[in-house]
C-alpha cells in the first residue's frame, strides 16, 4: 500500500481519490462480468433441466397408455398396477427435474453477491480511510 502524506492538500486528496475511484470501478466491473458470465452459465443449465423434465413428462403419459394396453394384454399384474408402477416413475422423475430447474432459475441465485459484497466492502475501507486521512493528531502536552 502506497505512502499516505498527512499534510496534502484536499486537491491532492481529491484527485488520489478519483484515481482510485476509477481503479476500484474498473476492478469490479470486471468482476460483474465474470460473475454474469457464470450466472448466465447456471440459468443454461436450469433451462437444460427443465427442458428434460419436460420431455420426459410427454413420454410418461404415453407410457401410461402403453401400460394401460399391455395391462389389458396381460394377465399377469393387474392393469391398474402396471400402468401405475410405469408411469408413476416416469412422472416422479420428470417432476423431480422440472423442480430442480425451476429452482435454479429464481431470481435470488441470479444477483451477483460476490460483487455486491466486494463493493460493500470497498465502500467501508474507502469510509474508513477518509477518516484515517482526515483525523487532527493530538499532541501531548
Amino acid at each position: 500500500m502506497a505512502y499516505i502524506e498527512t499534510n496534502r492538500p484536499i486537491s491532492a486528496i481529491f484527485v488520489d481519490l478519483l484515481n482510485q475511484f476509477a481503479a476500484l470501478l474498473r476492478k469490479e466491473s470486471q468482476l460483474a462480468r465474470a460473475e454474469m458470465s457464470e450466472k448466465i452459465g447456471e440459468i443454461g443449465t436450469a433451462a437444460g433441466l427443465v427442458v428434460g423434465g419436460a420431455v420426459l413428462l410427454i413420454p410418461a403419459l404415453v407410457i401410461l397408455l402403453l401400460a394401460a394396453v399391455a395391462g389389458l394384454v396381460a394377465a399377469g399384474l393387474g392393469v391398474g398396477w402396471a400402468s401405475l408402477i410405469v408411469g408413476g416413475v416416469a412422472l416422479l422423475v420428470g417432476v423431480a427435474l422440472l423442480v430442480i430447474g425451476i429452482r435454479r432459475l429464481k431470481a435470488g441465485r441470479l444477483v451477483p453477491t460476490r460483487t455486491i459484497a466486494r463493493l460493500q466492502h470497498d465502500a467501508a475501507v474507502a469510509a474508513q480511510q477518509m477518516r484515517n486521512d482526515h483525523e487532527i493528531p493530538v499532541r501531548a502536552a
